[in-house]
């Protein structure tokens, strides 16, 4: 990262992904969904509470020589609702995914009721998205609620 014209400017990275438009405060919850722990060989630029137009402020998270699956753009979803996924090739953006959270949610994010027959059986959990924004998730099987932020702690 680099200062110019008393604005911070973030490297590109040649091939890999960006995580744009992530809610302010959430690139450590994706980081977590990536599976960026201490000690990851890839190379990884994080931002924080960057000024954005379109939120006010925002995170960004990218990743060189890595793509993401389907599964993990879902999750990523769930913390970063208006984030964008930017495939990047030979430093452009070859391609923009917009995260989307699916009307349902299978083996993503766990029931909190630990008296649901997804934690007591090897049963794929179901949750089904009432709200988008605040999330707001119910269970399938038992019709526990689960909201906010909260869902990103029960993330498989």
């Amino acid at each position: 990262m680099r200062e110019v014209n008393g604005e911070l400017k973030v490297s590109k990275i040649k091939n890999g992904t960006v995580i744009d438009h992530i809610t302010a405060g959430m690139a450590p919850a994706v980081l977590r969904i990536l599976g960026i722990e201490q000690g990851c060989t890839d190379t990884v630029i994080v931002a924080m509470n960057v000024r954005s137009q379109r939120l006010g402020f925002k995170d960004m998270v990218k990743v060189e020589n890595r793509a993401l699956e389907a599964e993990t753009v879902k999750k990523i979803a769930i913390v970063a609702p208006q984030a964008t996924v930017n495939i990047i090739k030979d430093f452009a953006v070859v391609q923009k995914i917009p995260v989307e959270l699916p009307h349902e949610l299978i083996g993503i994010v766990r029931c909190s009721n630990r008296n649901c027959v997804t934690n007591a059986e090897p049963i794929p959990s179901y949750l089904v998205v009432e709200n988008r924004e605040p999330l707001r998730l119910r269970c399938h099987y038992c019709e526990t609620v689960i909201e906010g932020t909260h869902a990103s702690v029960l993330l498989l």
